[in-house]
């Protein structure tokens, strides 16, 4: 630094008539930015504004104030060992200063800009900060608002689809079920209790964080309107504090522990006998219209004149079938004919001695066309089946297998599907031993869908 000043550039000016009142009659409120709280006080300088220093002088012009709304005006601090006004400031020491100080005492050299400027930049962080804090209260209060509130909506809603589900399922064997069911209820009951405190313990955490982000907000608007100039850019350190404790509260964010777990509800034991108890009834086998579509019949396929066999033919043995949309070109597969939309359905498929099959449900949509997995069974998102191929049992599902472990070869295999429980089950019926069982969503109706390239496989009434 020279010892000649330079002509430096305002940063503010007054404006008369303005009070420190029009501030301080402003509502302070999430709704409102911190910038209309502000506007009676600080405005910038119009350009062309400037102050000089000549050589010699005492100090520099004195620094333009606002003492009609008091935001800048402050008593006049002297140098203690100039006794001159405190007009500049040192950015290497970090304190107020004259302009002997900076031009013969000891910030001679040092990084120096008017008090004026570097109380301008404060401020400025200060209304970015509060901005910032503005939009994380309104983040959280929607936070709080929609996705709590419709998360506890929700947990209402599953807690009760699976109270639904228990008490359907136990009566059906109501007897052998009795303790059983009040267990399940208990899960549900904790499982929703786990959750509600789930969502309370978020709810006070936000709202505490809320009343925090607004405790520091409004203080450093205080700070930002009523400490002097001099007091305000010695108080950067707490004012870091104040801000890094608030940007501490960090961000609110969904998480699976918000959400209602539906296994809680799930039981081997209830889910076995409740199969069980159905696969004993009269319509064990399903109905008797339940038969292979002629029109999806696979040409590497035969169909009995019954519509219930499907044989799987040599190549000697193939011949051309009429050409219909619905049939599958490439795979050895054929659709049942009934839709299958609500309700509990049954029915059983006799495997005999056949050595490779697959038997199970599918979306109508499922490709029929092309030697792709879009219309292999067990191979895509639309067919979920029980798969036996060269001794292995296995459940497939878009690609996916799933070993199962079967003691003994079964003559038979059935399948159970309760729409409203989501529950696709399959058994052997002889034993009602359960092979495999899932909870399934499933967003269209369903189709028995069957494929063997070994002997034949028969729907059984």
């Amino acid at each position: 630094m020279t010892e000649e000043f330079t002509t430096c550039a305002l940063t503010y000016s007054s404006t008369p008539g303005q009070t420190l009142n029009s501030v301080r009659g402003k509502s302070m409120d999430w709704e409102q930015p911190i910038f209309s709280v502000l506007a009676g006080g600080v405005k910038t300088q119009p350009a062309g504004v400037t102050c000089a220093m000549t050589p010699g002088a005492a100090s520099p012009t004195a620094i333009t104030s606002d003492t009609e709304s008091g935001i800048f005006s402050v008593e006049c601090e002297l140098c203690v060992e100039h006794e001159s006004e405190l007009d500049w400031y040192c950015g290497t020491e970090r304190k107020p200063i004259c302009s002997l100080c900076a031009t013969a005492g000891s910030c001679r050299g040092h990084s120096v800009t008017s008090l004026g400027s570097r109380v301008t930049a404060v401020r400025n962080q200060l209304v970015d900060v509060c901005e910032k804090m503005q939009l994380q209260a309104h983040r959280i209060e929607k936070f709080i608002e929609q996705t709590l509130t419709a998360k506890e909506q929700k947990l209402q809603a599953a807690a009760s689809r699976a109270r639904e589900q228990v008490l359907a399922q136990v009566s059906a064997a109501r007897e052998a079920l009795e303790e059983e069911e009040q267990r399940l209820l208990e899960e549900v009951q904790r499982e929703e209790e786990r959750v509600e405190q789930c969502l309370l313990t978020q709810r006070a955490h936000w709202d505490q964080s809320l009343t925090n982000l607004s405790q520091t907000r409004s203080h450093l608007v205080h700070t930002l309107t009523h400490t002097p100039d001099a007091q305000l850019v010695t108080s950067v350190q707490e004012i870091d504090e104040r801000v890094e404790e608030a940007e501490g509260v960090g961000e609110p964010c969904d998480t699976d522990k918000l959400n209602f777990n539906a296994v809680c509800s799930d039981s081997k034991l209830l889910r076995g006998l409740w199969a069980t108890a159905l696969l004993l009834g009269p319509n064990a086998y399903g109905s008797s219209n339940l038969k292979f579509d002629e029109g999806t019949v696979s040409p590497l396929l035969s169909l009995s004149d019954d519509l219930c066999t499907l044989t799987f033919l040599h190549k000697k043995s193939r011949q051309s079938p009429p050409f219909d949309a619905a049939r599958f070109d490439c795979w050895p597969n054929a659709l049942g004919s009934l839709s299958l939309s609500s309700g509990i359905h049954s029915w059983v498929v006799d495997v005999g001695r056949s050595g490779a099959f697959k038997v199970g449900v599918c979306y109508a949509s499922l490709e029929r066309k092309g030697s792709g997995n879009e219309a292999r069974l067990g191979y895509n998102s639309k067919s979920w089946v029980l798969s036996h191929y060269d001794g292995d049992y296995s459940y497939c599902h878009a690609g996916i297998k799933v070993p199962l472990q079967v003691v003994k070869r079964p003559q038979k295999v059935g399948m159970l599907l309760d729409w409203s429980s989501k529950t696709l089950l399959f058994y052997e019926p002889d034993s009602c031993t359960v092979l495999h069982s899932i909870t399934q969503h499933f967003s269209a109706p369903l189709l028995p869908a069957c494929a063997v390239t070994d002997q034949s496989i028969t729907i059984l009434h």
